[in-house]
């Protein structure tokens, strides 16, 4: 019987994805100013669930917490950015990793000058792909608001099915909304 199991070594030293256009790298202090962009923007964060960035400090806490996970070897945040000018434009990557069932989380957001470009498809293909290949997950999902047709249509464009529907299971800002759990798994994984 063969034993599978999560790949540690992909936390010894943090590692940089590249695609044609984008390039993913370690999350920097100097990124703090797009973070809190992103972070305190209505439009980007509508589907969060969390309270908007109110200053700077957040966007810096952040960075030590990604930095944190890392080290602790509880997940990877990467920045996204054009090759050009290594600029984040936004983040992406896997948390929440069960390392004894072999599963993780996609989470990701991007500024929202960069929408319809077909940029986050081109980020996640590559961290599903590290996830699957080299952090050796058997699943990864990904849980978002349904009303978030926008991450919906991009989940599945990758490959990913709803597996679940749980309605009014999220409550924030005095009201509760919907949650969908999308899935793929790395034998289905293109």
């Amino acid at each position: 019987m063969t034993v599978l199991k999560f790949n540690d070594s992909v936390f010894d030293q943090f590692p940089v994805l590249k695609t044609e256009r984008l390039i993913l790298r370690e999350i920097i202090p100097s990124d703090a100013d797009i973070i809190f962009k992103n972070y305190s923007d209505q439009e980007v964060m509508k589907y969060f669930g969390r309270e908007l960035y109110k200053d700077i400090s957040e966007a810096e806490k952040k960075i030590l917490d990604t930095g944190t996970d890392f080290r602790e070897k509880n997940g990877i945040r990467w920045a996204v950015c054009f090759r050009e000018n290594n600029v984040m434009i936004g983040s992406g990557g896997i948390w929440r990793i069960q390392k004894d069932h072999l599963r993780g989380e996609i989470g990701y957001e991007l500024s929202k000058e960069f929408w319809g470009n077909g940029i986050m498809t081109e980020a996640l293909k590559e961290i599903v792909k590290f996830g699957f290949e080299k952090m050796n997950l058997h699943s990864i999902e990904a849980n978002l608001d349904p009303e978030n047709t926008g991450s919906v249509r991009l989940l599945e464009k990758l490959g990913f099915i709803r597996e679940g529907y749980f309605a009014e299971s999220y409550y924030f800002n005095g009201k509760f909304t919907d949650t969908g759990t999308y899935s793929l798994l790395n034998k289905d994984h293109e």
